[in-house]
């Protein structure tokens, strides 16, 4: 498995431009915030957002006929929409960036260990007993974190669970779950469940919810956050396991909370918004190229890019034709040349 080079820890003072520069994807993802809350088949000027929550805290005052137009489009509409893509894009993102990182492997993506094949093949299985959404959500929730369970037992039963091993129970347990998923798809009725199966597997923000935002977003930032001050220990890692064990680091600890807190917010995002690819993979080598390979910088600028990358995806879902598009399609659309414009950047710190 070839090494990255761009995933060893930075020098402990970094340059004034690198630190100018993590400020950028903060910044991206709050104008791509305000650009989805304006933009849409009502369009609204970019102040008026603002304006608007302004009105909500009473800080300043707006025609009740115009707020209560506001509020429906903003609040009931819209905002669940964008909360979706700002949490689905940043644990996506960050997902990848700590695998990248723990793995030390540019190829690899949030999908690695299974957890999407396991989720996939959940939610398909919740269509098919023609569920309520709470019990797709949930069966893709369960089964995202039954299939990383099987790859890490493989890897302990057979190697120990050292890297190599981790990865070939990951390709084994995704192997195990999208035959699952279409042994599930051929018992489908397909006229009416199989649609609904491919629908959801193209990925979608679409049915997103306050409710489903109000227990989803709690593990989510907490996933996302525990990842991001695991930064200096993975950077311990991406040396190799005997310099992290001389450096003090509690490799296997590390290790396995790294998979956790990357599996459980991995598999929340499959159940919010059902298959979304490419993010994982492309925005955290947009995020190494703008901060730098220090993970304790990587991560956090990896999490706003991921939801600004997301935001601005769904935005031309929504809008580029009469009809929604799938998201999956369009960041798998984005994703390729993204990706073909970083490989130049990237590719000699592959070798």
């Amino acid at each position: 498995m070839a090494e990255m080079a761009s995933t060893r820890p930075a020098p402990a003072t970094a340059p004034a431009t690198v630190r100018t520069r993590w400020l950028v994807a903060p910044l991206l993802a709050l104008a791509a915030t305000l650009a989805a809350l304006s933009f849409g088949r009502y369009p609204l000027p970019p102040w008026e957002p603002v304006r608007f929550l302004l009105a909500a805290a009473g800080f300043v005052s707006m025609e009740p006929d115009r707020y209560a137009l506001l509020y429906n489009l903003i609040v009931e509409i819209r905002l669940p929409r964008v909360l979706a893509a700002i949490l689905v894009g940043a644990s996506l993102s960050v997902s990848g960036a700590a695998y990248q990182a723990l793995f030390r492997n540019p190829l690899v993506s949030p999908g690695l260990l299974g957890v999407l094949a396991g989720a996939s093949a959940g939610a398909a299985l919740g269509i098919l007993l023609e569920g309520h959404w709470l019990l797709v959500q949930t069966s893709a929730f369960v089964m995202g974190l039954a299939a990383v369970g099987i790859g890490v037992g493989i890897a302990h039963l057979f190697g120990g669970g050292s890297i190599i091993m981790l990865v070939l129970g990951g390709i084994l347990s995704g192997a195990l779950f999208t035959s699952l998923l279409t042994m599930v798809k051929y018992m489908a009725d397909p006229y009416s469940q199989l649609p609904a199966i491919v629908y959801w597997l193209m990925g979608s923000l679409g049915q997103a919810s306050i409710d489903d935002m109000a227990w989803a977003a709690l593990p989510m930032l907490a996933g996302i956050l525990m990842l991001c001050l695991m930064g200096r220990a993975l950077d311990a890692l991406s040396m190799g396991d005997d310099e992290a064990r001389a450096l003090g680091v509690p490799v296997t600890a590390v290790r396995l909370t790294t998979i956790a807190a990357a599996t459980l917010i991995s598999a929340l995002t499959v159940s919010i918004a059902g298959m979304i690819g490419w993010i994982g993979l492309v925005v955290p080598h947009i995020a190494r190229l703008l901060v730098g390979p220090g993970n304790a910088r990587l991560l956090p600028a990896a999490a706003s890019l991921g939801a600004a990358f997301l935001l601005f995806a769904d935005g031309l879902a929504r809008n580029l034709f009469a009809t929604e598009l799938p998201i999956g399609i369009v960041t798998e659309l984005l994703g390729i040349p993204v990706f073909l414009l970083v490989l130049r950047r990237v590719r000699r710190g592959w070798t």
